[in-house]
């Protein structure tokens, strides 16, 4: 795959493309497929099953998002989950946040660490940070495994094909409740609300029957489809609209601020219907 396009088949009716210039690395993991390519515009780029996952020119828009919102909603997020993520990017921004003293990132696939360490060193930085312990284990088993442990619960999962679809039932949303302490946060990117408003509508009902507050917020990523993406959170307590914006925390940040922060939450009327 060099000097030639790549194309993603991202719905039945839309596909995105992408001139790859060289393709760096490619193996069949236990999970998926991983390759790793060099592209005219975004650089270089994780692909699994031939799905992009990140790449070195938008990654922060994803990473800082998936973060920071529950990271300054919880008042002292001391002991962090990551769930999937292996490209170390969401790891990163936890680890970044100054309130944070523990984050543990849970990997399925150890290929993907391995991968992303070698060939996307900036955005698996954080993978060798000293508040970082990577696991090399399933998810959803260790939130079963773990209760009452976690402040904050990311879950940076891949679409909800193959390893991925149990990250987007009930029961998992049940089990992250239980493994988080009694003030505890959970997010979890949940696609786009353009093409994936049913599957959005039923995670916000789920989470309504787990999670006393729940609330979802938007951020805009290029090479995800539509350009226009959507991330749920589910507290115990606290409600990313009542948070104080001088106390919101943003280390070296390029897309999150604290006046990103309320904006995100701002959502246009075909959103709100998603959630109502």
């Amino acid at each position: 795959m060099e000097g030639i396009w790549f194309t993603e088949k991202q719905l039945p009716g839309l596909a995105v493309s992408c001139l790859v210039k060289k393709t760096l690395h490619h193996e069949k993991s236990e999970y998926q497929d991983v390759k790793v390519v060099e592209t005219d515009t975004f650089g270089t780029m994780l692909l699994l099953d031939n799905v992009i996952q990140t790449n070195v020119r938008d990654e922060f828009i994803y990473h800082e998002m998936i973060s920071f919102p529950a990271l300054n909603t919880h008042p002292n997020p001391e002991n962090v989950l990551v769930i999937g993520g292996g490209d170390g990017g969401t790891i990163r921004e936890v680890a970044k946040h100054p309130r944070v003293k523990k984050a543990t990132l849970v990997e399925i696939d150890g290929v993907v660490v391995e991968v992303s360490k070698k060939y996307l060193p900036t955005i698996a930085a954080g993978l060798e940070d000293p508040k970082v312990e990577v696991k090399i284990d399933d998810g959803i088993k260790h939130v079963k495994d773990n209760k009452n442990t976690y402040d904050v619960i990311l879950v940076d999962s891949t679409d909800p094909i193959g390893p991925a679809v149990g990250l987007f039932a009930k029961e998992f949303y049940t089990d992250v409740f239980n493994a988080l302490k009694e003030d505890g946060i959970f997010v979890a990117q949940t696609a786009s609300p353009v093409f994936n408003g049913e599957m959005i509508k039923r995670i916000h009902k789920d989470l309504g029957e787990i999670f006393p507050v729940k609330d979802l917020y938007v951020a805009t990523i290029p090479t995800y489809p539509g350009g226009y993406w959507c991330f749920t959170m589910g507290s115990k307590k606290h409600s990313p609209r009542e948070v104080a914006k001088e106390s919101i925390a943003a280390p070296n940040t390029r897309y999150y601020s604290p006046d990103v922060h309320f904006g995100a939450l701002a959502l246009p009327p075909f959103v709100e219907e998603l959630v109502k």
